[in-house]
């Protein structure tokens, strides 16, 4: 950070009252906006003679204008100083006391921060990414689920008509628009998260989605010679392509002069994103979905109870990477030629383990009232088989319940698969919702795995999914 920025940074503070004063910044292309608590303590005089300052625009937030180019780093540096990130509220003290208990605390999370493994970090800022999307996966989850039991009703001839067609679509577009469009909110999230522009995030996630390319004009997979698909790749790649984007970001910042950075940095990092994204990281997604789909029949192929464990347990890390859709024509082929799939009763036992799992640390992690909480709000959603609000607001930042997840989802599959010809006569969401999709004289056995799905995933994660840091009182 150069002397300039720090200095605007400290004139701007020094003169609307001091940080205490200032609750939240954001920046636009031109200005820092700030939320201010007292305004009679601001000086717009002395505010506006501040070198680098070009104007003050006074709104519903206080508008510094400075120009493209470095709003970004005086916003940046100002959060900084606060020890924030962007948009995130500014804490305040209001004595010693409070002053070196708060201290205390950050150097404590300093520490913390310092010492923590690679792992444990991936799995925070996955955290960050989607626990800001759990009202709407909630929200839109259960309408989902409630489109999904109406359907799969209509489907099984249990119930008919154009006013039931017409509410099960109005219905599947609320859920539509939020996991259709799931890797822009991602890639939003994630720039936030690693520190780089939302809005050209957003534009990476959409990138994913092969927006306006045709069957008839499609782009290349340059490793194999074959077409790329829409979402190969994924969350997973979404977030992966944010984050080398925030890299190239920073950099480029750093080095473009501030009065042409406006255009050349999010041009050239978009330029060059779109490049590694679309041929690179989809390709290399694309390789690990084929190879999946050979292990996947191979599975298959061998039965029972050790395919329906292998299916159940690995399904859940399938639909983190966002690989679960390049199951669909399996799913079709079998409905085709057998009137049912074998595969999907079998997948729909991960959601239920991690259900169990979920109960088992409501259970166990009582005294976590932050964590209780957002089970309350994804429990019910999960149960009707939408899995997104469990897996990435619940057990994947936890990480050790995410695998007692699998182990339940791996023993409620090989119930099914020992009871085996458990299929459903169309593709649908899992848990509960599927029921009504069961074929004829397998509703029974579908329930029993389910429920050994939620005994497997609980017991896993009562005894061995959670650790002290979980249990203790938040």
């Amino acid at each position: 950070m150069t002397d300039r920025i720090q200095n605007i940074a400290n004139g701007i503070y020094d003169n609307v009252g001091g940080m205490k004063n200032v609750n939240k910044i954001v920046h636009c292309m031109t200005r820092v906006r700030m939320e201010i608590d007292d305004y009679t303590q601001v000086d717009l005089d002395k505010l506006k003679q501040v070198e680098g300052v070009m104007g003050v625009v006074e709104d519903d937030t206080l508008q510094v204008v400075i120009g493209p180019g470095t709003v970004n780093k005086v916003a940046q540096a100002m959060v900084d100083m606060a020890g924030v990130k962007l948009g995130e509220p500014i804490t305040h003290t209001t004595s010693g006391k409070d002053a070196v208990e708060a201290k205390a605390a950050q150097v404590k999370a300093d520490v913390k921060k310092k010492n923590q493994k690679p792992w444990s970090k991936a799995l925070k800022s996955i955290a960050n990414i989607f626990v800001p999307l759990i009202p709407a996966f909630v929200g839109a989850g259960i309408i989902g689920g409630i489109a999904s039991v109406l359907g799969n009703l209509m489907l099984a001839g249990q119930i008919s008509g154009d006013n039931w067609a017409h509410i099960i679509t109005v219905l599947k577009i609320v859920q539509s628009g939020v996991f259709a469009y799931l890797n822009i909110y991602v890639g939003i999230n994630a720039a936030t998260e690693f520190g780089a522009s939302p809005s050209l995030g957003g534009v990476i996630g959409g990138i994913i989605m092969l927006t306006g390319v045709t069957p008839e004009n499609p782009l290349p997979n340059i490793f194999t010679g074959g077409d790329l698909s829409p979402n190969q790749g994924g969350i997973i790649g979404v977030i992966l392509a944010v984050f080398l984007m925030s890299m190239i970001e920073k950099k480029l910042h750093k080095v473009v002069p501030e009065s042409i950075d406006i255009i050349v940095t999010p041009t050239v990092t978009l330029l060059t994103m779109v490049m590694i994204t679309i041929f690179l990281i989809m390709p290399i997604a694309g390789a690990i979905s084929a190879g999946l789909v050979g292990f996947i029949n191979w599975i298959l192929g061998v039965g029972g109870a050790f395919a329906g464990f292998m299916l159940g347990a690995l399904f859940l890390p399938m639909v983190m990477f966002g690989l679960h859709q390049i199951l669909t024509p399996i799913h079709l082929e079998m409905i085709t030629n057998n009137g049912y799939t074998l595969l999907l009763p079998i997948l729909a036992m991960a959601g239920a383990g991690q259900v169990g799992a979920s109960i088992a640390l409501w259970v166990r992690c009582r005294k976590n009232k932050q964590l209780t909480e957002m089970i309350k709000g994804a429990l019910p959603v999960g149960i009707l088989g939408i899995g997104e609000p469990l897996i990435y607001g619940v057990t994947l930042p936890l990480g050790r319940p995410f695998i007692t997840a699998c182990i339940g989802g791996g023993i409620g599959g090989a119930v099914i698969g020992l009871f085996g010809n458990v299929g459903a006569t169309s593709i649908g969401p899992s848990g509960v919702a599927l029921i009504p999709l069961i074929n004829n004289g397998h509703m029974l056995q579908y329930v029993i795995g389910l429920l050994a799905a939620y005994a497997g995933g609980f017991l896993a994660t009562y005894f061995f999914g959670t650790n002290p840091e979980m249990r203790v009182e938040q």
